[in-house]
């Protein structure tokens, strides 16, 4: 909500073809004079419902640009502009904004992680309690104590924030479990 009140009478980006960036695209355009929805699909129907798309299609302040991706962002002391490739030919073109929601998807960065830490099916880390239905988890597991609130399957190694299964994705959770695991690493420490 603040963020939609400095958006009032203003040209705004959304970028992501979801969902999220559709519900975003549609409370924005209350406050904003235009909400341009950039995707780098053709159109929003293989990533969106279709009640949502057609509420967008009868909100005239909302504009759908397809086959783009951002490549810059330009301003001085605040977003003025992006710079945006259009992938079907390839020719850059500048587009005049004052704010940017981006809402494109959560995928967690783990691939550099072992096969040895525990991942749910979409990447993200197993921690904590959640650990002990997980079949794996019994065979790797050799401590007598189960693992710590935000310990992965390996013993001494904590994960915060939005790369744990089941986190709350916000920023202030994950400042909280941040402070959190630095905590068990020196209790961790202590043990060992």
């Amino acid at each position: 909500m603040t963020e939609a009140a400095a958006c009032k009478g203003k040209t705004i980006v959304v970028v992501g073809g979801g969902n999220s960036a559709g519900q975003g695209a549609m409370y924005l355009s209350q406050f904003a004079t235009k909400v341009v929805i950039l995707i780098r699909q053709k159109d929003l129907t293989a990533t969106m419902s279709s009640y949502l798309i057609d509420q967008i299609a009868g909100t005239p302040n909302i504009e759908i640009m397809g086959q783009k991706d951002v490549l810059e962002t330009r301003g001085n002391g605040k977003l003025e502009q992006l710079v945006i490739k259009c992938l079907e030919t390839n020719n850059d073109e500048v587009l005049d904004a004052s704010a940017m929601f981006v809402f494109i998807g959560a995928k967690p960065y783990t691939d550099w992680l072992s096969d040895s830490v525990i991942k749910d099916d979409k990447g993200f880390l197993i921690t904590g309690r959640d650990l002990l239905t997980d079949d794996t988890f019994k065979k790797v597991w050799k401590l007598d104590r189960e693992p710590m609130m935000l310990e992965t399957c390996v013993p001494g190694i904590f994960a915060a924030g939005d790369v744990r299964s089941g986190a709350m994705n916000r920023v202030a959770s994950a400042v909280g479990e941040g402070a959190m695991a630095i905590k068990f690493v020196h209790e961790y420490l202590a043990q060992n």
